[in-house]
């Protein structure tokens, strides 16, 4: 889906042009061919070399941070960037911006998915839960349909906005979010409540797993009594605020398994456990598997 929405609003705007605007002039890779999620396979040409003439290259990763560790798309990126070609990232593709030394100091996006991963790797670096970002030559994109979004805005900086809802509409594409748009829905329709409270602890949940806040500081935050509090989360999650917690946080740690390096024992930390024996126990009581043998798994799995 990212590497289609990201091609297809280039070919729609030569079809309605009548001319060569924008020149696809090659997809490249380490092989002769790159397999998309669903497995099929783009016709490749090699990795540009010194003084390609490239105006701007794209990289659209999919499935985990382990599978790119590619040591020449690195040096491929790093070298297109020391002759001042416009380099951009959609899905996983700032991941490997990021390892190439290239997102330093720059304000970028990433998917959400692998946000967590990205920030375990890269200490120093912040992405931004946006649509897309442009930061010069520097670009940016979560992936899926955003870059729909993201092509909508560069054609519009190029051909006009006219001409750029031509393109948009080509496609019934008739709703173009903005760069600052979020990635996720609402956290009131991911979890189908209103309660203001209830959001507020929700929010904060998301944001303090690795350090989490017990009932009463929760309660306190929402301006709530930690009964109150408690029935909120029975009457209207049918849950409890210990369960939706913990769930958030081994949904979390799952993540970091199947894309960071970071060993069990850093990834109970990183989550909030005192222990990597306290991780791995409720990790297995609510996955049905052991830590270890989940990371064996993901390791293994085609991508998807």
């Amino acid at each position: 889906m990212s590497y289609a929405s990201a091609v297809e609003p280039l070919r729609a705007a030569n079809l309605l042009a009548g001319r060569e605007i924008y020149s696809l002039s090659s997809h490249v890779s380490e092989g002769d061919e790159a397999l998309t999620s669903s497995g099929i396979p783009v016709p490749s040409a090699a990795l540009p070399g010194r003084g390609s003439g490239l105006h701007t290259v794209f990289v659209c990763a999919g499935g985990t941070p382990v599978d790119w560790n590619v040591p020449s798309v690195l040096a491929c990126l790093r070298q297109l960037a020391r002759e001042g070609v416009r380099i951009g990232g959609i899905s996983g593709g700032p991941y490997l911006m990021a390892a190439s030394g290239l997102l330093e100091d720059r304000d970028f996006t990433i998917h959400w998915e692998h946000a967590p991963a990205l920030m375990e790797a890269f200490p120093s670096l912040a992405p931004r839960q946006a649509r897309y970002v442009l930061d010069g030559n520097r670009i940016t994109c979560g992936g899926g349909v955003a870059p729909l979004d993201m092509m909508h805005a560069l054609i519009a900086e190029r051909m006009g906005s006219d001409f750029a809802r031509r393109v948009s509409d080509w496609y019934l594409h008739t709703h173009v979010e903005g760069s600052s748009a979020p990635q996720r829905a609402s956290l009131a329709e991911r979890y189908g409540v209103n309660h203001p409270g209830l959001l507020t602890v929700l929010e904060k949940m998301e944001a303090t797993i690795e350090a989490p806040l017990d009932r009463q500081a929760m309660a306190a935050l929402a301006g709530l009594s930690p009964r109150h509090l408690d029935r909120l989360f029975s009457t209207q999650m049918g849950s409890s605020f210990l369960n939706e917690y913990r769930k958030l946080r081994l949904d979390h740690a799952r993540r970091l398994l199947q894309q960071s390096p970071l060993s069990i024992s850093e990834i109970a930390f990183a989550t909030g456990f005192s222990s990597a024996g306290h991780f791995s126990r409720s990790y297995r009581a609510a996955f049905g598997a052991a830590p270890r043998s989940q990371r064996q798994m993901a390791i293994h799995e085609p991508l998807d």
